[in-house]
């Protein structure tokens, strides 16, 4: 089996999971840190050429993070793709042991269990925070509806203020923002890398929790640590 992964928490889960499987990763793919294959461009501009040389028996994308003319191109040169859709977190646990098994994965992995075991076993949350998650700045764009990220939050009791809005990603103006006056600003460092002095400055009065995007958005091993790294972000949380 040879396997090119599109998504960089898939590259993550596989390359754990089943050594040797991976032929090729996005530049984004950053972990496992070691992971040596072929480098074959973006999430959003893939090589599609460059896919195809190594010739994968798969390919793993999403809806979300890949685009579809570049999956058709995949498609009509012949490679088969796997394309995974992650809404929340029981879906995540789902299309993980989906895209396990299309890559030969016969032995449901312990990371994925004790992963599923820390969401299944969380409890409920003591208080309800409500919360302003941006995405993107120039524009500023935050957490819409039906996200993975947000379903994410919303266990561990931090309700976004955007989560009925008819876009997945919306557009919304700094003042708007501000204006929602959330108990909280999410901040994370991935797509966009907010940091300390990249972002808390734009929403003076409100306590902002600085996270790790990994732990927020993907849905691979980090599923395992999530709640815990992002409850004490989440707590962290200063004006």
């Amino acid at each position: 089996m040879r396997a090119v992964s599109l998504v960089p928490s898939l590259t993550e889960a596989v390359a754990r999971s089943a050594p040797g499987v991976l032929a090729g990763a996005t530049d984004w793919c950053s972990h496992p840190p070691d992971l040596d294959v072929v480098r074959v461009g973006g999430t959003k501009n893939p090589k599609t050429e460059r896919i195809v040389s190594l010739a994968p028996d798969l390919v793993i994308a999403n809806e979300e993070e890949n685009r579809e003319p570049d999956l058709a191109a995949l498609r009509a040169a012949g490679v088969e793709v796997l394309v995974t859709e992650v809404r929340d977190v029981p879906q995540a646990f789902r299309e993980l042991d989906r895209v396990l098994a299309a890559c030969g994965v016969t032995a449901r992995p312990r990371w994925l269990d004790e992963a599923e075991e820390t969401w299944s076993a969380l409890p409920p949350p003591e208080v309800r925070r409500t919360a302003v998650v941006p995405v993107w700045r120039r524009p500023w764009m935050v957490l819409g509806r039906d996200t993975f990220a947000g379903d994410v939050l919303a266990r561990l009791g931090v309700d976004h203020v955007h989560a009925a809005h008819p876009e997945r990603y919306p557009r919304v103006p700094l003042e708007e923002l501000r204006a929602a006056a959330p108990d909280v600003v999410v901040l994370p460092d991935e797509p966009y890398r907010f940091t300390a002095d990249d972002g808390p400055e734009a929403f003076p009065g409100l306590p902002c929790a600085l996270v790790s995007g990994r732990h927020l958005t993907w849905y691979g091993p980090s599923l395992a640590e999530a709640p815990r790294l992002l409850g004490g972000a989440l707590r962290a949380a200063r004006p």
